[in-house]
């Protein structure tokens, strides 16, 4: 059973870190269990706000729903008295919904909604897909605006407007002139968090339109270097903010770019790196190449932020 509400769960999350946590896979790229729990049991254990199972890092977009079920379930059970665990859901609205309730039934304390699957679709369309699936569950609701889910600022209000547990609005397009409307319409009735690839590049100045957080992918294998960016961000730093983009975050973005869907692949990749091997990628996403893997090593080796306790 969730131990927030809604409203409390948006007041947990827009002050802290977030995180989507790596599934773990065996070499036949099924769910390790015992190496999903091990991974969680470590990032619960640091000072992060929010862990979300089974996301974009997660892959959650290779789960069955009934893996995704028992993702986000391990999750609630090995983090979520440390940590509000939050799911994922996506597809038809009658997936997500599915997704919202496995979720819900879980103990998961909210939802990240993914955008439809593949469709084009407008305004009120995208009303309708968030309403049903705000009805359909108690927990906390939070939209992604990215792809063909773009929310206006109206729809946004609305939602919020007509559904108490619609929390939050997750942007990955970095449009300035939207953010700000969005924004400004509807203030503090909703919390606002960074999804740009590599959020860490973006943090400082979407911090002047709302957004008070965002999803680290990189808190998977160097937590202690995520939380302090995270708070050099907040306290609008923007020395400290540079040095660390220019001695981790700038180089890491070039290894990431080397190969298409390598966002998810590198986060993986530094957990291999650290000695946390989480296994491999599930297609259409690939592994790092050896030669992307040992830059890798090496990058976070001169950065000087090897995680206590890897093996590096």
């Amino acid at each position: 059973m969730a131990q927030y509400t809604p409203a409390e769960l948006a007041a947990k999350l827009k002050d802290g870190l977030l995180s989507f946590p790596v599934t773990a896979f065996d070499a036949n790229l099924e769910i390790d269990e015992a190496a999903y729990r091990n991974h969680l049991a470590w990032q619960s254990s640091f000072d992060v706000a929010g862990l979300f199972a089974a996301g974009g890092t997660g892959e959650g977009f290779t789960l069955t729903p009934e893996e995704a079920a028992r993702v986000v379930r391990l999750a609630v059970e090995e983090a979520g008295t440390s940590v509000p665990v939050l799911a994922s859901a996506g597809g038809s609205t009658k997936q997500a919904i599915q997704n919202a309730q496995d979720a819900e039934a879980a103990g998961a304390e909210g939802l990240l909604l993914l955008p439809p699957y593949l469709t084009e679709c407008d305004q009120e369309g995208l009303y309708q897909h968030v309403s049903a699936i705000c009805s359909a569950t108690k927990t906390g609701v939070i939209v992604y605006n990215r792809a063909n889910a773009i929310y206006s600022a109206d729809t946004v209000a609305r939602l919020a407007d007509n559904h108490e547990n619609f929390i939050g609005f997750k942007d990955a397009l970095g449009d300035i002139e939207h953010l700000t409307k969005v924004y400004a319409k509807n203030g503090d009735r909703l919390f606002y968090l960074g999804g740009l690839p590599t959020a860490e590049t973006f943090a400082l100045p979407l911090l002047q339109l709302g957004m008070s957080t965002y999803s680290s992918a990189m808190y998977n294998f160097v937590p202690e270097f995520a939380l302090d960016f995270y708070k050099d961000v907040r306290a609008q730093d923007l020395q400290a903010v540079n040095e660390k983009l220019n001695r981790f975050v700038l180089p890491y973005l070039e290894i990431r770019d080397r190969v298409k869907g390598y966002g998810v692949s590198i986060v993986k990749g530094g957990l291999k790196a650290i000695g946390r091997d989480s296994g491999s990628v599930r297609p259409p996403l690939q592994d790092l190449t050896e030669q992307d893997l040992a830059d890798l090593s090496a990058l976070i080796q001169k950065a000087g932020i090897v995680p206590a306790g890897a093996s590096l």
